[in-house]
């Protein structure tokens, strides 16, 4: 049985007990053991903060820019590898392509971030920010902002869903900004994330003390931060609750970032009627975001608003794409679905499932049986797409209840203010989208939604062949939103790597300004 090891203070870390199991979510089968026990945490952030730091903010942004580029480059050698890691969290190759080559994707946007957007040079170690202010008469008393890395840890505690494209989505912004990280993923697909881990290290392109892993609990983690380090989590909004307010995070003011669970929407224009392009896009669409990673991402479509006059022909025609749908082991081609990432997890969203049931029935598939292709449908984590439909717009469940898996709920809407008013009960979403050709109802849904919505997608016919679809965060645009999901930002180009620095107002004459930046007088 292999025991997954902690990577701490530039070393391999071998727990000291055997620790809890890691199962393969398609046979079933331990695969694994998983303790961070013997990890002195207040070690490994004294270590990142001693060594890790200075280390890199001895370099400047292209220097960080250029080993985010050939960390990049490295991982991209080893996709086969961990694409069959992959398989065993219940991947389909196409989910796999998704987590990996999109986690590899933000390292490079990142780099490429770096070499155009931030300065290089011996201007490249203070981001100066915006114009200056002239406060004197005489222009001989001036102000302005830098931005300078924080000089603690990025903390990055990850949810199991994206065992690869999360630990790298976090560490490229940090890395760039000059701030080291650690990583402490979830459980259940730990094993991919400790290759990863594995192959950064092997790369020998990071500095000493920029990565730290942590495999197991969190244990006593989050007692040690200060109010130089960075929280960043991705959860459900319960976790997050609990970890915003942890004593040494709120006693600390510690930053704190999170990306939580959310009860997404897909909104239905009026005018995409059957037969027409908008309808089609509705569909495939919303069978995309049931099924892709087995519907467990944080922006998957959950409620399915369409107009009333709409709803039995939208049932209808995502009912028939949905039987087609193979569900089983990853390793069949024919295979569309794979399983969730475990047992307990189907059995989570099950529950989810008969509480949605009080206020709403099923449109197609069975929450206690399906048809594994190649494997043991109840040893493996494998669940049939579930569509529902919910004929009770004000009911409460839909909005509130998230079953974190293959499961939508169709809801039917009477006018674009009433759209806009269920989207809003959601309480706050990463993601949201509208399907339509009519600009007028775009705009008043858009503009409706996104005081409620990190991002918001608008799909015709027109953007449809080049579009990255609902539920795709890119690292050009900020991933978060507010209430529920979390109320953080992550990504959002160089807005993410000044998460990771502190914005300073500096005041003084002109010369000693231009010494201080680096940048001359304008």
């Amino acid at each position: 049985m292999t025991t997954l090891r902690s990577y701490v203070q530039d070393q391999w870390h071998t727990p000291t007990d055997e620790g809890a199991p890691v199962h393969d979510a398609v046979t079933g089968e331990e695969i694994a053991r998983a303790s961070s026990t013997g990890v002195d945490m207040a070690a490994a952030l004294h270590h990142a903060r001693s060594v890790g730091g200075p280390e890199l903010r001895a370099l400047s942004f292209h220097q960080r820019a250029r080993l985010l580029a050939d960390l990049g480059a490295y991982l991209r050698g080893h996709r086969e590898e961990l694409y069959a890691i992959s398989a065993r969290t219940g991947a389909t190759l196409y989910d796999s392509k998704y987590d990996i080559d999109g986690g590899i994707r933000v390292l490079l946007t990142y780099a490429d971030v770096g070499r155009r957007e931030l300065p290089g040079g011996d201007e490249g170690l203070v981001y100066v920010e915006g114009a200056r202010e002239n406060l004197s008469r005489d222009g001989s008393f001036l102000g302005g902002h830098i931005c300078t890395p924080i000089q603690g840890a990025a903390v990055q505690i990850n949810a199991y869903n994206f065992p690869v494209w999360a630990p790298l989505e976090k560490l490229a912004p940090a890395l760039l900004a000059g701030v080291p990280s650690l990583v402490k993923p979830a459980t259940q697909t730990c094993h991919l994330t400790s290759r990863l881990i594995e192959l950064v290290v092997e790369s020998g392109v990071l500095p000493p003390g920029s990565l730290q892993f942590v495999c197991g609990s969190a244990g006593d983690l989050l007692d040690h931060v200060t109010e130089q380090d960075l929280v960043s989590f991705t959860g459900s909004a319960t976790t997050a609750e609990r970890l915003r307010t942890h004593p040494a995070v709120v006693r600390q003011a510690v930053r704190f970032n999170a990306e939580a669970d959310s009860v997404n929407c897909s909104v239905l224009g009026p005018d995409a009627t059957p037969g027409t392009p908008e309808f089609d896009l509705y569909v495939d669409q919303l069978v995309t975001e049931m099924t892709v990673k087995a519907g467990q991402k944080c922006t998957a479509i959950r409620r399915a608003l369409v107009p009333a006059e709409l709803i039995d022909a939208v049932g209808e025609a995502a009912a028939a794409r949905l039987a087609e749908v193979v569900v089983g082991n990853p390793a069949d081609p024919a295979v569309r679905m794979g399983a969730l990432a475990s047992v307990g997890q189907r059995e989570e969203v099950r529950r989810c499932v008969k509480a949605l049931l009080d206020s709403a029935r099923l449109v197609s598939g069975d929450p206690d049986r399906v048809d594994a292709r190649g494997a043991d449908a109840e040893r493996g984590a494998f669940l049939t797409p579930l569509l529902l439909r919910c004929d009770d717009p004000g009911a409460t469940a839909p909005h509130e209840v998230e079953a974190f898996g293959p499961v939508s709920t169709l809801i039917p809407y009477t006018s674009p203010e009433h759209a806009v008013f269920l989207a809003a009960r959601g309480r706050g979403s990463l993601a949201g989208s509208v399907v339509t050709g009519d600009a007028a109802f775009a705009r008043q849904v858009v503009l409706g939604l996104a005081p409620w919505h990190g991002r918001v997608l608008v799909l015709d016919t027109e953007s449809a062949t080049a579009s990255t679809g609902h539920g795709s965060p890119l690292p050009a645009l900020v991933h978060g939103g507010p209430g529920r999901a979390g109320g953080g930002e992550e990504m959002g180009g160089i807005r993410g790597v000044l998460h990771h620095m502190q914005r300073t107002a500096v005041q003084g004459g002109p010369s000693m300004l231009a010494a201080l930046t680096g940048r001359t007088a304008e």
